[in-house]
């Protein structure tokens, strides 16, 4: 269950985070996760709360944003959602195509913290 060290990283970096920006707790994390990265959302949810435990995460949410595989087509040259990864064909003129534009992300997109319970929101890039 490789989920449960992928929390324990997410956890990590996020309180790194959390505590540059002087927060008493961080209330929600926002991940982007790309459909081709691996991970499966709802384990890496269960991991994330065991990971949280004893830290400023403990007890916060993590909201999970699926980003679909798109890809860019070489012969037409349209980007375009693939609407299966069973088949990496432009959508627009079934050529096939293996450059990947999106999919494979495990990114913070954002976390939400307080700090002297007034909850504010930071941004890590």
């Amino acid at each position: 269950m490789h989920e449960l060290s992928i929390a324990c990283s997410l956890v990590e970096v996020a309180a790194q985070a959390a505590q540059q920006h002087g927060a008493t707790r961080v209330t929600r994390v926002h991940l982007k996760l790309g459909v081709l990265s691996g991970v499966d959302a709802d384990a890496l949810r269960f991991s994330y709360d065991v990971a949280a435990q004893g830290t400023l995460l403990e007890g916060s949410q993590l909201e999970i944003d699926v980003l679909p595989a798109v890809i860019s087509c070489h012969q037409c040259g349209a980007s375009c959602v693939l609407p299966t990864i069973q088949d990496f064909r432009c959508p627009a003129c079934g050529a096939p195509s293996h450059h990947l534009l999106q999919g494979r992300e495990i990114e913070i997109a954002h976390i939400e913290i307080e700090v002297d319970s007034v909850e504010e929101q930071a941004t890590i890039s």
